[in-house]
C-alpha cells in the first residue's frame, strides 16, 4: 500500500475496487469504544436465521468518528429536504419477532 498523499487541489485518489463497490447489507449496527477507537459492527439480521452476523467491522479515530457523524447528519438532512421525514428513526429499536429463527413451543 503506497501513502497517498493530496494533489495540488486537495483530492485523494481513491481506488474502489468492482467488489467493494457491490456493497454489503447490512440491517442493523452496533457501536463500541475505547479511549482511542470507535468500533461500527455492521450486522445482516434475517428472518428464520438463528445467527446474525458481521459482514463488516469499521474501526476509526473519535475525530473521524465525529466527523462520519457530521457528515450523516448533513446527509440525512440532504435526504429529508428531497424525500421527506424518515418515519420510526426516533422511536426505541425493537428487534422483529420473526428474525432470529423459528420459535419453539412448549
Amino acid at each position: 500500500m503506497e501513502n497517498q498523499l493530496p494533489d495540488q487541489d486537495g483530492q485523494i485518489n481513491i481506488e474502489l475496487t468492482e467488489e467493494i463497490a457491490e456493497g454489503i447489507y447490512a440491517n442493523l449496527a452496533m457501536i463500541a469504544h475505547s479511549n482511542s477507537e470507535f468500533i461500527v459492527d455492521f450486522i445482516r439480521l434475517m428472518p428464520g436465521i438463528p445467527k446474525a452476523k458481521v459482514k463488516s467491522r469499521i474501526i476509526l479515530t473519535p475525530e473521524h468518528a465525529k466527523r462520519l457523524l457530521t457528515a450523516l447528519k448533513e446527509n440525512i438532512r440532504k435526504f429529508e429536504d428531497t424525500y421527506g421525514d424518515i418515519n420510526g428513526a426516533d422511536e426505541a429499536f425493537r428487534f422483529p419477532t420473526q428474525f432470529g429463527g423459528p420459535i419453539g413451543e412448549a
